[in-house]
């Protein structure tokens, strides 16, 4: 043993475990970790955004990008509370963050010292944050640190993912004792669980059985790195593959078997197939309510009718949202190692069984690019939001990292972007927090600092964390924001107009005597922080200036002003009861009970 101050321990676990970043915010309550970082700079590199917020959706995105995590250091009291609703961001995905959290020294616990948060119970910061972490760790000794380090690592990394907090009073990060570096924990992916032989064998059973079959994946299966996996059984079954956000780019979207996305915002074809379906087998999925449109039978899915296998690491997913006719707990990419197996053992013959269900699918394609295909070549101003999309997917390399902010915009890229491999399409998709893509992009870029990182952020959420600029300035790291400008909350607003009379308020941004759009000047902002900018207000403007932009490899801003009069077409629905849903603008519902499905409109 070595006699360590409680910062040297947790310093040193840290590079053990080889996390090269902690991204973090100084305050008195942490000021102790920062000389151990020091010391140790040629092994672990401190980064120091201006706001807590940042830090976390860096370090969510830094995960999701290459699958080994960072920490998070924030202080006392409102530093580390700033930190909730990024964690929550994390939590909701199955992303991993260490977030270090500071609190007030052990000696003066429960006598209200500055920013303690006591009412209930003393330096009671867990209980702000155990609802949006895996687990919350508060060790009051030296001692305690080597166990608590260890299992807050492993719970972090375990199963399905997620953030784990470590707690630390003032003192503890000072104090000494004899103590070890704990062994480093399992990394990501090393412990995998798989399926019994016999559920093998009845998923395999189903799935030959099966005349319109389609596989549903989730962020499961990037997470479990099991994309070539699922590509062969795909192609081996000819199964056609729906895709949720953050399981996009595990089959190359341009392949033939890709639909796309389902739901309110998801492609037609998707939507189509999946209430057509007779079979699906939804791998690390959760039909949440916007893929699922929220779960109104007949819209996106159609179960019971439809047999549902659903394959999952969490068991409290399976069977959440529907009832489950084969429920397997397994890791995404074991499952389909075993299930290609099975295939191996048995070599089916599948010839054209399933040539009606592929015809009826080429025929949805058929109807959806008819009817969005001229849309892309209008060139107008503000800018139609088709061209934005067409133009980064022609700029962008396949390579390159997409971090999507949340709102309309992401609205778009869901129904239209084709991520061609997985961990590209970076979401805030469970709990949609604003500001995820304007921050998470300099967390992406230094994950793979070889790659195009893009943030597609709209004007609200960049005006949640414009510092995210100075933060790249500081520490050179060259990314592209492409600001979604549309003068408002448009996502919201165009609820508040569908839902109560056309009526708006507190929705759009305007300002001056005449009650003009507003908006500050992005690209000014951003070159009074030290970052490149352009304003582009036309379309014919927007790919040549995109080009500009990941080529000049450095920081750099694009305010793209973007008509808000052009919504997205829903192919699904989305229920807020007690509002009645709206059917949707292409295509419509469909139960099995019907003799026909009903027209595309």
């Amino acid at each position: 043993m070595a006699r360590m101050k409680g910062a040297e321990l947790i310093t040193e676990y840290l590079i053990a475990n080889k996390v090269p970043y902690v991204f973090g915010i100084c305050g008195h309550g942490n000021v102790g970790m920062l000389d151990p970082l020091y010391q140790a700079r040629d092994r672990i590199k401190l980064i120091s955004p201006r706001h807590e917020q940042v830090a976390a959706h860096m370090a969510d995105a830094y995960f999701r990008v290459r699958h080994e995590p960072v920490a998070t250091l924030t202080s006392c009291g409102p530093g580390s509370c700033n930190i909730v609703m990024p964690l929550q961001v994390a939590l909701s995905d199955s992303s991993a963050v260490f977030a270090i959290t500071a609190n007030v020294p052990t000696q003066q616990f429960n006598r209200s010292p500055f920013q303690e948060i006591n009412r209930h119970f003393q330096a009671d910061f867990p209980n702000v944050i155990r609802p949006v972490v895996k687990r919350s760790f508060q060790p009051t000794r030296v001692d305690m640190l080597p166990l608590i380090l260890r299992q807050a690592m492993t719970t972090m990394l375990s199963g399905r993912p997620g953030p784990v907090n470590v707690d630390v009073p003032f003192n503890v990060f000072q104090e000494e004792d004899d103590v070890e570096v704990p062994p480093i924990a399992p990394r990501h992916g090393t412990k995998r669980s798989g399926a019994a032989p016999e559920e093998i064998a009845a998923a395999l059973d189903i799935l030959l059985a099966a005349k319109r079959p389609v596989i549903f994946i989730g962020h499961g299966v990037t997470l479990a790195e099991a994309g070539a996996e699922l590509t062969r059984v795909a192609h081996t079954l000819r199964i056609p593959v729906i895709s949720s956000p953050n399981g996009m780019g595990c089959l190359d979207m341009t392949d033939a078997l890709s639909l796309g996305f389902i739901g309110r915002n998801g492609a037609y074809p998707a939507n189509q197939a999946g209430r057509h379906a007779d079979v699906v087998l939804a791998i690390g999925a959760r039909f949440d309510d916007r893929s699922a449109s929220s779960w109104v039978p007949g819209y996106s899915w159609n179960f019971p009718h439809c047999k549902l296998i659903h394959v999952d690491i969490d068991h409290d997913e399976l069977g959440r949202n529907y009832p489950v006719d084969l429920p397997i707990l397994a890791d995404a990419r074991t499952f389909l190692r075993q299930l290609l197996a099975e295939l191996e053992s048995r070599s089916p013959k599948r010839d054209d069984a399933l040539a009606d269900w592929h015809a009826d699918i080429e025929m949805w394609k058929a109807a959806w690019e008819k009817f969005t295909a001229p849309n892309f070549a209008i060139h107008a101003s503000p800018i139609r939001p088709e061209r934005v999309v067409a133009d980064c997917q022609a700029v962008l390399p396949p390579e390159a990292i997409l971090a999507c902010d949340v709102g309309v915009n992401h609205n778009w890229y869901m129904q239209f972007w084709k991520a061609q491999r997985p961990q590209t399409m970076l979401n805030s998709w469970g709990f949609s927090g604003m500001g995820f893509g304007a921050a998470g992009v300099l967390g992406a870029k230094l994950a793979a600092p070889d790659r195009p990182c893009v943030a597609i952020a709209g004007d609200g959420c960049f005006s949640m964390v414009p510092h995210v600029l100075c933060t790249a300035v500081e520490y050179n790291i060259p990314v592209v924001w492409v600001i979604w400008n549309n003068f408002g909350w448009v996502s919201i607003r165009d609820i508040q107009l569908g839902m109560f009379g056309g009526r708006e308020l507190g929705t759009m941004f305007h300002a001056g005597a005449n009650n003009e759009p507003y908006n500050p000047d992005f690209a000014g902002w951003a070159k009074a922080s030290g970052v490149d900018a352009m304003t582009i207000t036309k379309s014919e403007d927007f790919k040549g200036a995109l080009e500009h932009a990941v080529a000049a490899n450095r920081p750099f801003l694009l305010d793209v002003h973007v008509d808000a009069e052009v919504r997205p077409p829903a192919t699904g629905t989305w229920h807020l009861p007690p509002t009645p849903y709206k059917e949707p603008a292409f295509g419509g519902r469909w139960l099995p009970t019907e003799k026909e499905p009903q027209p595309a409109k």
